[in-house]
């Protein structure tokens, strides 16, 4: 990808990477670790740096909650999940998404079809 479009992509993906992990959340409770190999595999995130502050806020915002468990290792993890408040986020970032999402691909499309 060129300069310019990896700055767009890295925009847009601060800007929902946190309904991301709230949606993988949705799918079950997760360690850090595990949130952000998944994040990263599909290039929603560089590194799992930048998670564990949005995960902060995100149980500052009462959007997680977190328990400890230890592992088949024996070490213990912090497990996140979505809470009440996190899930009803998601399901209006999901609204929002798909309307705009829609309005910016028919803008595209349009402009598409004039070139």
């Amino acid at each position: 990808m060129e300069e310019q479009g990896e700055k767009i992509a890295t925009n847009i993906r601060k800007g929902v990477l946190e309904y991301c992990v709230l949606a993988l959340l949705a799918q079950g409770d997760k360690y850090g670790l595990e949130l952000a190999d998944e994040l990263v595999e599909r290039n929603l995130t560089a590194s799992e740096g930048s998670l564990y502050p949005l995960l902060a806020r995100m149980k500052t915002a009462d959007l997680v909650t977190t328990r400890w468990e230890e592992s088949d290792t024996g070490r213990r993890r912090k497990y996140y999940a979505v809470t009440d408040r996190g899930a009803s986020h998601l399901r209006q970032f999901d609204a929002v998404w798909n309307e705009i999402s829609g309005q910016v691909g028919e803008l595209l499309g349009r402009r598409h079809e004039h070139d």
